[in-house]
Protein backbone atom coordinates (compact mmCIF):
# COMPACT_ATOMS: atom_id res chain seq x y z
CA UNK A 1 0.00 0.00 0.00
CA UNK A 2 1.49 3.44 -1.18
CA UNK A 3 2.21 5.98 1.46
CA UNK A 4 0.12 8.89 2.14
CA UNK A 5 1.73 11.82 1.59
CA UNK A 6 1.89 14.73 4.13
CA UNK A 7 1.74 18.14 3.21
CA UNK A 8 2.07 21.20 5.22
CA UNK A 9 1.64 25.08 3.98
CA UNK A 10 3.45 28.19 3.42
CA UNK A 11 2.77 29.46 6.37
CA UNK A 12 4.18 26.68 8.40
CA UNK A 13 7.19 26.38 6.31
CA UNK A 14 7.72 30.12 6.78
CA UNK A 15 7.66 29.29 9.95
CA UNK A 16 10.94 27.58 9.63
CA UNK A 17 13.21 30.40 8.38
CA UNK A 18 16.35 31.33 10.69
CA UNK A 19 19.76 29.45 12.29
CA UNK A 20 19.07 25.83 13.51
CA UNK A 21 15.65 25.62 12.11
CA UNK A 22 15.75 26.21 7.97
CA UNK A 23 13.80 24.40 5.91
CA UNK A 24 13.29 24.70 2.09
CA UNK A 25 11.07 24.10 -0.49
CA UNK A 26 12.22 21.93 -3.99
CA UNK A 27 9.91 21.04 -6.33
CA UNK A 28 7.29 21.13 -3.86
CA UNK A 29 9.32 18.58 -1.83
CA UNK A 30 10.58 20.42 1.75
CA UNK A 31 13.90 19.63 2.86
CA UNK A 32 15.62 20.65 6.31
CA UNK A 33 18.97 22.53 5.90
CA UNK A 34 19.39 23.37 9.18
CA UNK A 35 22.73 21.17 9.62
CA UNK A 36 23.83 21.93 6.15
CA UNK A 37 23.90 25.38 6.92
CA UNK A 38 27.68 24.59 7.82
CA UNK A 39 28.62 22.68 5.29
CA UNK A 40 27.25 24.39 2.01
CA UNK A 41 29.61 25.63 -0.31
CA UNK A 42 27.78 28.90 -0.79
CA UNK A 43 27.93 29.19 2.26
CA UNK A 44 24.88 29.49 4.82
CA UNK A 45 23.96 33.18 3.57
CA UNK A 46 22.09 32.43 0.54
CA UNK A 47 19.88 29.71 2.71
CA UNK A 48 19.08 32.08 5.00
CA UNK A 49 17.71 34.43 2.66
CA UNK A 50 15.77 31.52 1.00
CA UNK A 51 14.78 29.93 4.23
CA UNK A 52 10.70 29.16 4.58
CA UNK A 53 10.34 29.37 0.95
CA UNK A 54 10.02 28.24 -2.43
CA UNK A 55 13.73 27.81 -3.79
CA UNK A 56 13.79 25.94 -7.04
CA UNK A 57 14.67 28.28 -9.42
CA UNK A 58 17.95 29.10 -7.37
CA UNK A 59 18.69 25.54 -6.62
CA UNK A 60 18.59 24.84 -10.62
CA UNK A 61 20.22 28.00 -11.17
CA UNK A 62 23.47 27.25 -8.91
CA UNK A 63 23.67 23.03 -8.87
CA UNK A 64 24.55 21.16 -11.65
CA UNK A 65 22.24 17.62 -12.13
CA UNK A 66 24.48 15.41 -9.92
CA UNK A 67 23.48 18.06 -6.96
CA UNK A 68 19.66 16.30 -7.15
CA UNK A 69 20.60 13.29 -5.50
CA UNK A 70 21.99 14.55 -2.59
CA UNK A 71 18.74 15.99 -1.64
CA UNK A 72 17.14 13.03 -0.37
CA UNK A 73 19.73 13.09 2.56
CA UNK A 74 17.52 16.16 4.27
CA UNK A 75 13.84 15.25 2.80
CA UNK A 76 11.26 15.85 5.75
CA UNK A 77 8.96 14.09 4.73
CA UNK A 78 6.55 16.72 4.12
CA UNK A 79 4.99 17.69 0.70
CA UNK A 80 4.22 21.66 0.31
CA UNK A 81 0.30 21.85 -0.18
CA UNK A 82 -0.72 23.60 -2.92
CA UNK A 83 2.36 23.97 -4.68
CA UNK A 84 2.08 25.61 -8.26
CA UNK A 85 4.91 26.72 -10.69
CA UNK A 86 4.35 29.95 -12.72
CA UNK A 87 4.69 29.63 -16.43
CA UNK A 88 7.87 31.73 -16.33
CA UNK A 89 9.47 29.31 -13.94
CA UNK A 90 8.48 26.64 -16.66
CA UNK A 91 10.11 28.45 -19.07
CA UNK A 92 12.79 29.06 -17.08
CA UNK A 93 14.09 25.38 -15.87
CA UNK A 94 12.64 24.06 -19.67
CA UNK A 95 15.64 26.75 -20.91
CA UNK A 96 18.25 25.88 -18.45
CA UNK A 97 17.51 22.24 -19.36
CA UNK A 98 18.05 23.13 -23.14
CA UNK A 99 21.47 24.98 -22.39
CA UNK A 100 22.52 22.02 -20.43
CA UNK A 101 21.65 19.54 -23.01
CA UNK A 102 23.66 21.57 -25.67
CA UNK A 103 26.41 21.08 -23.51
CA UNK A 104 27.23 25.00 -22.90
CA UNK A 105 27.83 24.09 -18.93
CA UNK A 106 30.83 21.68 -19.72
CA UNK A 107 32.14 23.88 -22.47
CA UNK A 108 34.85 26.40 -21.10
CA UNK A 109 36.19 27.70 -24.90
CA UNK A 110 39.70 29.19 -24.14
CA UNK A 111 39.35 32.35 -22.28
CA UNK A 112 40.64 30.73 -18.93
CA UNK A 113 43.83 29.73 -20.69
CA UNK A 114 44.44 32.82 -22.19
CA UNK A 115 43.85 34.95 -19.13
CA UNK A 116 46.03 33.36 -17.50
CA UNK A 117 48.47 33.48 -19.80
CA UNK A 118 47.91 37.48 -20.29
CA UNK A 119 48.28 38.08 -16.51
CA UNK A 120 51.13 36.15 -16.36
CA UNK A 121 52.79 38.00 -19.43
CA UNK A 122 51.83 41.56 -17.77
CA UNK A 123 53.09 40.13 -14.52
CA UNK A 124 56.58 39.71 -16.30
CA UNK A 125 56.55 42.74 -17.88
CA UNK A 126 55.95 44.71 -14.83
CA UNK A 127 58.55 43.59 -12.68
CA UNK A 128 60.80 43.51 -15.71
CA UNK A 129 59.85 47.24 -16.74
CA UNK A 130 60.35 48.44 -13.03
CA UNK A 131 63.48 46.53 -12.00
CA UNK A 132 65.39 47.09 -15.47
CA UNK A 133 64.38 50.59 -16.86
CA UNK A 134 64.77 54.31 -15.17
CA UNK A 135 62.84 55.87 -17.51
CA UNK A 136 58.82 56.99 -16.16
CA UNK A 137 56.84 56.77 -19.08
CA UNK A 138 58.19 52.90 -18.52
CA UNK A 139 56.55 53.09 -15.02
CA UNK A 140 53.86 54.80 -15.87
CA UNK A 141 53.48 51.97 -18.27
CA UNK A 142 53.69 49.38 -15.85
CA UNK A 143 51.54 51.08 -13.43
CA UNK A 144 48.61 51.24 -15.83
CA UNK A 145 49.57 47.01 -16.84
CA UNK A 146 49.26 46.21 -13.08
CA UNK A 147 46.07 47.74 -13.33
CA UNK A 148 45.15 45.93 -16.45
CA UNK A 149 46.28 43.23 -14.43
CA UNK A 150 43.90 42.72 -11.60
CA UNK A 151 41.47 43.53 -13.52
CA UNK A 152 42.17 39.92 -15.40
CA UNK A 153 42.52 38.38 -11.98
CA UNK A 154 39.35 39.91 -10.69
CA UNK A 155 37.71 38.03 -13.40
CA UNK A 156 39.71 34.69 -13.21
CA UNK A 157 38.51 35.00 -9.46
CA UNK A 158 34.74 35.55 -10.42
CA UNK A 159 34.91 32.78 -12.46
CA UNK A 160 36.41 30.05 -10.31
CA UNK A 161 33.89 31.15 -7.59
CA UNK A 162 31.08 30.03 -9.78
CA UNK A 163 31.99 27.16 -11.59
CA UNK A 164 35.34 25.17 -11.90
CA UNK A 165 37.46 26.82 -14.49
CA UNK A 166 40.45 24.11 -13.80
CA UNK A 167 40.12 20.73 -14.03
CA UNK A 168 40.27 19.92 -10.60
CA UNK A 169 38.65 21.10 -7.51
CA UNK A 170 42.51 21.34 -6.00
CA UNK A 171 43.71 23.38 -9.50
CA UNK A 172 40.28 25.40 -8.81
CA UNK A 173 41.02 26.37 -5.40
CA UNK A 174 44.68 26.83 -6.31
CA UNK A 175 43.81 29.61 -9.16
CA UNK A 176 41.32 31.40 -6.68
CA UNK A 177 44.16 31.77 -4.05
CA UNK A 178 46.28 33.00 -6.51
CA UNK A 179 44.30 35.34 -8.73
CA UNK A 180 42.64 36.91 -5.91
CA UNK A 181 44.60 36.80 -2.65
CA UNK A 182 48.36 36.34 -4.00
CA UNK A 183 48.32 38.52 -7.15
CA UNK A 184 45.13 41.03 -5.65
CA UNK A 185 45.47 40.96 -2.16
CA UNK A 186 41.89 40.37 -1.86
CA UNK A 187 40.20 37.47 -0.02
CA UNK A 188 38.62 34.83 -2.37
CA UNK A 189 36.69 34.07 1.29
CA UNK A 190 35.75 37.19 1.42
CA UNK A 191 34.33 37.75 -2.52
CA UNK A 192 32.79 34.66 -2.53
CA UNK A 193 30.42 35.27 0.87
CA UNK A 194 29.83 38.87 -0.58
CA UNK A 195 29.11 37.67 -3.97
CA UNK A 196 26.64 34.79 -3.10
CA UNK A 197 24.58 37.11 -1.26
CA UNK A 198 24.38 39.66 -3.67
CA UNK A 199 23.11 36.82 -6.26
CA UNK A 200 20.49 36.00 -4.42
CA UNK A 201 19.06 39.11 -3.05
CA UNK A 202 19.83 41.06 -5.88
CA UNK A 203 19.23 44.65 -5.77
CA UNK A 204 17.37 44.21 -2.01
CA UNK A 205 18.27 47.56 -0.45
CA UNK A 206 18.67 45.76 2.87
CA UNK A 207 19.94 42.18 2.17
CA UNK A 208 22.28 42.97 -1.14
CA UNK A 209 25.70 44.50 0.24
CA UNK A 210 27.01 45.48 -3.44
CA UNK A 211 24.17 47.96 -2.66
CA UNK A 212 25.21 48.71 1.02
CA UNK A 213 27.85 51.84 0.75
CA UNK A 214 26.62 54.29 3.16
CA UNK A 215 28.15 56.64 4.28
CA UNK A 216 29.45 57.18 0.62
CA UNK A 217 27.21 56.34 -1.87
CA UNK A 218 23.07 55.29 -1.60
CA UNK A 219 20.90 54.46 -4.39
CA UNK A 220 17.73 55.41 -3.33
CA UNK A 221 16.07 57.56 -1.09
CA UNK A 222 15.21 54.61 1.20
CA UNK A 223 18.61 54.30 2.62
CA UNK A 224 17.80 57.92 3.94
CA UNK A 225 15.22 55.64 6.89
CA UNK A 226 18.83 54.47 8.05
CA UNK A 227 18.23 50.69 6.93
CA UNK A 228 19.36 48.12 8.64
CA UNK A 229 21.59 45.97 6.68
CA UNK A 230 20.87 41.97 7.14
CA UNK A 231 24.38 40.98 5.45
CA UNK A 232 26.63 43.54 7.35
CA UNK A 233 24.28 42.88 10.95
CA UNK A 234 24.48 46.40 11.40
CA UNK A 235 22.24 49.52 10.80
CA UNK A 236 23.15 51.68 7.84
CA UNK A 237 23.50 55.27 9.84
CA UNK A 238 21.79 58.06 7.69
CA UNK A 239 23.03 60.95 9.51
CA UNK A 240 24.64 64.27 9.17
CA UNK A 241 27.98 62.92 7.54
CA UNK A 242 26.87 60.49 5.23
CA UNK A 243 24.26 62.98 4.73
CA UNK A 244 26.74 65.32 2.86
CA UNK A 245 28.58 62.48 1.57
CA UNK A 246 25.79 61.67 -0.66
CA UNK A 247 24.87 65.28 -1.33
CA UNK A 248 27.74 64.99 -3.76
CA UNK A 249 27.83 61.22 -4.77
CA UNK A 250 27.69 62.13 -7.92
CA UNK A 251 30.43 64.50 -8.18
CA UNK A 252 32.68 61.68 -5.88
CA UNK A 253 31.46 58.71 -7.54
CA UNK A 254 34.90 58.30 -9.85
CA UNK A 255 37.31 59.75 -7.81
CA UNK A 256 35.94 57.22 -4.99
CA UNK A 257 35.86 54.49 -7.63
CA UNK A 258 39.76 55.28 -8.59
CA UNK A 259 40.41 53.96 -4.76
CA UNK A 260 37.64 51.06 -3.71
CA UNK A 261 39.94 48.66 -3.86
CA UNK A 262 40.93 50.15 -0.39
CA UNK A 263 37.84 49.07 0.71
CA UNK A 264 37.74 45.90 -0.74
CA UNK A 265 41.74 45.20 1.50
CA UNK A 266 39.65 46.38 4.44
CA UNK A 267 36.71 44.11 3.91
CA UNK A 268 39.00 40.84 3.55
CA UNK A 269 41.14 41.57 6.85
CA UNK A 270 37.92 42.15 8.49
CA UNK A 271 36.37 38.71 7.65
CA UNK A 272 39.76 36.98 7.81
CA UNK A 273 40.54 38.39 11.09
CA UNK A 274 37.16 37.87 12.51
CA UNK A 275 35.14 35.10 14.48
CA UNK A 276 33.03 33.75 11.13
CA UNK A 277 33.82 30.83 10.42
CA UNK A 278 35.93 30.66 7.02
CA UNK A 279 37.24 28.00 5.35
CA UNK A 280 40.93 27.58 4.92
CA UNK A 281 41.46 30.47 6.66
CA UNK A 282 45.06 30.07 6.38
CA UNK A 283 45.65 29.44 2.91
CA UNK A 284 43.59 32.90 2.63
CA UNK A 285 45.95 34.53 5.23
CA UNK A 286 48.78 33.20 3.15
CA UNK A 287 47.92 34.09 -0.01
CA UNK A 288 47.11 37.87 1.22
CA UNK A 289 50.64 37.98 2.90
CA UNK A 290 52.33 36.83 -0.33
CA UNK A 291 50.75 40.12 -1.92
CA UNK A 292 51.66 42.22 0.97
CA UNK A 293 55.41 41.47 0.45
CA UNK A 294 55.72 41.20 -3.20
CA UNK A 295 53.49 44.54 -3.63
CA UNK A 296 55.40 46.43 -1.52
CA UNK A 297 58.83 45.35 -2.15
CA UNK A 298 58.02 45.88 -5.84
CA UNK A 299 57.03 49.68 -5.16
CA UNK A 300 59.74 50.18 -2.92
CA UNK A 301 62.25 49.28 -6.11
CA UNK A 302 61.08 52.60 -7.96
CA UNK A 303 63.42 55.32 -7.46
CA UNK A 304 61.44 58.16 -5.79
CA UNK A 305 58.91 58.55 -3.81
CA UNK A 306 56.86 60.83 -6.08
CA UNK A 307 57.12 57.75 -8.95
CA UNK A 308 56.82 55.23 -6.18
CA UNK A 309 52.96 57.28 -5.29
CA UNK A 310 52.31 57.76 -8.86
CA UNK A 311 52.72 54.07 -9.52
CA UNK A 312 50.10 53.26 -6.72
CA UNK A 313 47.43 55.88 -7.54
CA UNK A 314 47.95 54.82 -11.35
CA UNK A 315 47.57 51.28 -11.18
CA UNK A 316 44.58 51.48 -8.50
CA UNK A 317 43.14 54.00 -10.80
CA UNK A 318 43.00 51.87 -13.86
CA UNK A 319 41.88 48.72 -11.59
CA UNK A 320 38.72 51.61 -11.04
CA UNK A 321 37.40 50.41 -13.82
CA UNK A 322 36.44 47.45 -12.75
CA UNK A 323 34.60 48.89 -10.38
CA UNK A 324 32.98 50.93 -12.10
CA UNK A 325 31.85 48.27 -14.60
CA UNK A 326 30.19 46.75 -11.01
CA UNK A 327 28.00 49.64 -10.35
CA UNK A 328 26.79 50.40 -14.05
CA UNK A 329 24.87 46.59 -14.10
CA UNK A 330 22.66 47.56 -10.95
CA UNK A 331 22.67 51.08 -9.73
CA UNK A 332 20.53 52.24 -12.05
CA UNK A 333 17.72 49.31 -11.73
CA UNK A 334 15.44 48.49 -9.93
CA UNK A 335 15.59 48.85 -6.10
CA UNK A 336 13.63 47.22 -3.22
CA UNK A 337 13.31 46.44 0.27
CA UNK A 338 13.16 42.98 2.29
CA UNK A 339 14.31 39.58 1.64
CA UNK A 340 14.66 37.95 -1.76
CA UNK A 341 11.32 36.09 -2.77
CA UNK A 342 12.36 32.63 -4.09
CA UNK A 343 9.12 32.87 -5.91
CA UNK A 344 9.72 35.32 -8.57
CA UNK A 345 13.50 34.53 -9.12
CA UNK A 346 13.28 35.19 -12.86
CA UNK A 347 11.35 38.39 -12.29
CA UNK A 348 13.81 40.00 -9.61
CA UNK A 349 17.12 39.11 -11.22
CA UNK A 350 16.25 40.34 -14.59
CA UNK A 351 14.50 43.71 -13.16
CA UNK A 352 17.92 44.45 -10.77
CA UNK A 353 20.31 43.72 -13.39
CA UNK A 354 21.92 45.83 -16.71
CA UNK A 355 22.99 44.80 -19.90
CA UNK A 356 26.02 46.42 -21.43
CA UNK A 357 26.24 46.33 -24.94
CA UNK A 358 28.98 46.19 -26.92
CA UNK A 359 31.42 44.25 -29.87
CA UNK A 360 32.49 40.58 -29.26
CA UNK A 361 35.69 41.67 -29.72
CA UNK A 362 35.64 43.96 -26.18
CA UNK A 363 34.30 40.91 -24.18
CA UNK A 364 37.31 40.29 -22.54
CA UNK A 365 37.16 43.80 -21.30
CA UNK A 366 34.01 43.52 -19.51
CA UNK A 367 34.58 40.11 -18.55
CA UNK A 368 31.86 38.52 -19.16
CA UNK A 369 29.55 41.12 -16.76
CA UNK A 370 28.56 42.98 -19.98
CA UNK A 371 26.01 39.94 -20.05
CA UNK A 372 24.67 40.48 -16.81
CA UNK A 373 21.17 39.21 -16.97
CA UNK A 374 22.27 36.43 -18.67
CA UNK A 375 24.90 36.10 -16.12
CA UNK A 376 22.59 36.09 -13.14
CA UNK A 377 20.00 33.76 -14.88
CA UNK A 378 23.08 31.20 -15.12
CA UNK A 379 25.41 31.90 -13.11
CA UNK A 380 27.66 28.61 -13.87
CA UNK A 381 27.28 29.60 -17.37
CA UNK A 382 31.24 30.07 -18.78
CA UNK A 383 30.73 33.50 -20.24
CA UNK A 384 32.01 32.49 -23.52
CA UNK A 385 28.67 31.03 -23.87
CA UNK A 386 26.90 33.98 -22.27
CA UNK A 387 26.47 35.53 -25.98
CA UNK A 388 25.33 32.90 -27.51
CA UNK A 389 21.99 32.61 -24.89
CA UNK A 390 21.81 36.16 -24.89
CA UNK A 391 18.45 35.88 -28.02
CA UNK A 392 17.04 33.13 -25.70
CA UNK A 393 16.82 35.53 -22.47
CA UNK A 394 16.39 38.45 -24.58
CA UNK A 395 13.02 36.19 -26.70
CA UNK A 396 11.81 34.83 -23.32
CA UNK A 397 11.68 38.47 -21.32
CA UNK A 398 9.44 39.39 -24.28
CA UNK A 399 7.50 36.48 -23.76
CA UNK A 400 6.22 37.32 -20.39
CA UNK A 401 6.27 41.56 -20.80
CA UNK A 402 9.63 41.35 -18.85
CA UNK A 403 12.13 44.46 -19.00
CA UNK A 404 15.36 43.18 -21.13
CA UNK A 405 17.28 46.93 -19.97
CA UNK A 406 20.72 46.83 -22.23
CA UNK A 407 22.67 50.01 -22.91
CA UNK A 408 25.85 50.97 -24.04
CA UNK A 409 29.18 51.65 -21.76
CA UNK A 410 28.52 55.60 -22.07
CA UNK A 411 24.82 54.86 -21.56
CA UNK A 412 24.98 52.90 -18.59
CA UNK A 413 27.60 55.49 -17.17
CA UNK A 414 24.93 58.12 -17.69
CA UNK A 415 22.15 56.24 -16.10
CA UNK A 416 23.79 55.74 -13.54
CA UNK A 417 25.06 58.90 -12.26
CA UNK A 418 21.32 60.34 -13.33
CA UNK A 419 20.33 57.53 -10.54
CA UNK A 420 23.44 58.78 -8.23
CA UNK A 421 22.39 62.31 -8.79
CA UNK A 422 18.80 62.01 -8.31
CA UNK A 423 19.44 60.62 -4.36
CA UNK A 424 21.67 63.26 -3.83
CA UNK A 425 19.15 66.20 -4.82
CA UNK A 426 16.76 64.62 -2.48
CA UNK A 427 19.25 64.11 0.56
CA UNK A 428 20.07 67.71 -0.04
CA UNK A 429 15.88 68.61 0.16
CA UNK A 430 16.36 66.47 3.96
CA UNK A 431 19.21 68.38 4.65
CA UNK A 432 17.41 71.94 4.81
CA UNK A 433 15.55 72.89 8.26
CA UNK A 434 12.03 72.71 8.46
CA UNK A 435 10.73 75.80 8.78
CA UNK A 436 9.37 76.35 12.31
CA UNK A 437 6.76 79.35 12.06
CA UNK A 438 5.34 81.85 9.30
CA UNK A 439 7.60 84.52 10.35
CA UNK A 440 11.20 81.77 9.73
CA UNK A 441 9.46 81.09 6.29
CA UNK A 442 9.04 84.69 5.31
CA UNK A 443 12.39 85.87 6.18
CA UNK A 444 14.32 82.56 4.44
CA UNK A 445 12.49 82.54 1.38
CA UNK A 446 13.99 84.10 -1.59
CA UNK A 447 12.22 85.25 -5.09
Amino acid sequence: MAKLKRYITKEELQSHNKRGDLWISIQGKIYDASVWTKDHPGGETPLLNLAGQDATDAFVAYHPGTAWRHLDNFFTGYYLKDYTVSEISKDYRKLVAEISKMGLYENKGHVIFVTLVSIAMMFVAIVYGVLFSDKIWVHHCCAVLMGLMWIQSGWIGHDSGHYQIMPSPECNRFVQVLSGNCLAGISIAWWKWNHNAHHIACNSLDFDPDLQHMPLFAVSSKFFASLTSDFYERKLNFNSVSRFLVSYQHLTFYPVMCFARINLFAQSFILLLSKRRVPNRGQEMLGILVYWIWFPLLVSCLPTWGERIMFVVTSFSVTGIQHVQFCLNHFSSRVYVGPPSGGDWFETQTMGTLDISCSSWMDWFHGGLQFQIEHHLFPRLPRCQLRKIAPLVRDLCKKHNLPYNCASFWKANAMTLSTLRAAALQARDLSNPVPKNIVWEAFNTHG
